[in-house]
């Protein structure tokens, strides 16, 4: 497609006042206008003859076919042809889980002949996300017209829970926790298991000293434990509306699916039963229970079908079916979201049910704007509604948080950015006291 910039619209509507001017003083110029628009019309069409042709432009574009959500990556751009211009604006047209609008803007340089043009992008949602069509355009020589071709992309790329924080996250926590390594272990010293008797040292906890078998040896032994290991492990992820909502740019059930899988991967890593459960106004799925390393592509698999509901989540449901599922005491990781202490009554209710037979932890994120509403100055009676109603909303959250506590949960309220480690160091802490 060619068609005239706004340079040549401006060099023939200057002709107008000039032809009137000359009419008026010289009549006998009149042939000047007709032959100053004349005059722009070879300028014109000289400008499109010459130059780089846009038929003659071939586009090769890389992109990779799987992301996490969250996760950077680079669209890469390259235009080849007989003659190419000095540079080119691009528009590129895309799912909006890649850019905000469907619609992304750039520029491609001439290097070692080619116009050669990156773009960063991030998706924030998981699912198809389609790479429509890209348009690449670029100005004549005289600058008079605009030469754009079209180009069907027709690709998609597959948006997944992200691994990110199962990589960077584990690397850092796997250094930070020196019982813990990136080898398999006997994770002696820690625990409720027993595993051997050693000779008494220094330091150790004098509780451990087994007497009778002391007095039997004519040495000092201590007891010595591992940490508990073959244990069930349940990561359940509301997906229901509130989890939807984003928090920092990406939804909150994203944001769970990635700390989920942290966490099904260190429990892989200290051989226990891992298990993912989803559900929103009913169960999704569960998993079944995987116990090697070597499951978790297929625990990441599961988790990339987790669904965005625009539903009330139906905990009663949930929590229930996921109770007639298990067999033994599980330790179950509950990723959720509440507002206020009316509609997590029945959460409450359902959760006191399952805590007479299994160990919950709930991992919640804090709501930092709520927060932020809170403790801003009112400048205004607006401001000092906002503020009223953001405290109103907080206290509510404390109440279901110390309600759920007193039926023998555990809670962990955690930053959206550090969630996946916090959640990760609250299952271990429960591991090392063998309270499981």
């Amino acid at each position: 497609m060619i068609y005239p910039t706004r340079r040549a619209i401006y060099l023939l509507l200057a002709g107008a006042p000039l032809a009137l001017v000359l009419g008026l003083v010289r009549p006998e110029l009149w042939l000047v206008a007709p032959g100053w628009i004349g005059a722009i019309l070879a300028c014109l069409i000289l400008d499109t003859l010459s130059g780089a042709n846009p038929r003659h432009l071939t586009l090769d574009a890389r992109y990779p076919a799987q992301v996490g959500v969250g996760d950077p990556f680079d669209l890469s751009l390259a235009a080849r042809g007989r003659t190419l211009p000095p540079r080119a604006g691009i528009a590129l047209s895309l799912d909006e889980r890649l850019a905000v609008g469907g619609r992304l803007a750039g520029e491609m340089r001439r290097t070692e002949g080619a116009l050669v043009g990156t773009l960063s992008l991030a998706a924030t949602r998981r699912g198809q996300a389609e790479v429509t069509a890209l348009w690449v355009r670029w100005a004549g020589p005289l600058g008079l017209v605009w030469k754009q071709r079209r180009f069907t992309m027709g690709g998609a790329i597959t948006v997944v829970p992200s691994l990110r924080a199962v990589t960077d996250a584990g690397r850092r926590l796997f250094q930070r926790n020196n019982w813990f390594g990136l080898r398999q272990q006997r994770f002696r010293g820690e625990g409720s298991e027993f595993e051997a008797l050693a000779e008494y040292q220094p330091g150790m906890d004098r509780r451990a000293i087994d007497w009778n078998a002391s007095a039997r040896h004519v040495k000092l032994l201590a007891k010595e434990y591992r940490v508990e290991r073959d244990n069930r492990v349940i990561l359940a992820i509301d997906a229901g509306r509130t989890m939807a909502e984003p928090v920092g740019g990406m939804p909150r059930v994203d944001r769970a699916v990635s700390a989920a899988l942290l966490l099904a991967y260190v429990g892989l890593k200290l051989n226990d039963r891992i298990s993912l459960f989803s559900f929103a106004a009913r169960p999704q799925a569960l998993t079944p229970a995987y116990l090697h390393v070597q499951d978790f592509p297929a625990l990441q698999r599961a988790a990339s079908r987790v669904d965005y509901a625009p539903v009330e989540s139906n905990f009663t449901l949930a929590l229930t079916t996921l109770s007639a599922q298990l067999n033994r005491r599980s330790l179950i990781i509950l990723f959720t979201e509440f507002a206020d202490a009316t509609s997590a009554d029945l959460m409450i209710r359902a959760a006191g049910r399952l805590a007479k037979k299994h160990r919950l932890l709930f991992v919640v994120m804090r709501d930092e704007e709520v927060e932020a509403e809170e403790r801003r100055h009112p400048e205004s009676a607006a401001d000092v509604t906002r503020a009223n109603v953001a405290a109103a909303m907080l206290a509510d959250r404390q109440l279901v948080i110390a309600r759920l506590r007193r039926l023998g949960a555990d809670v962990i309220e955690v930053p959206a950015d550090d969630m996946a480690a916090r959640a990760v160091e609250a299952y271990l802490g429960i591991k090392r006291q063998g309270s499981l």
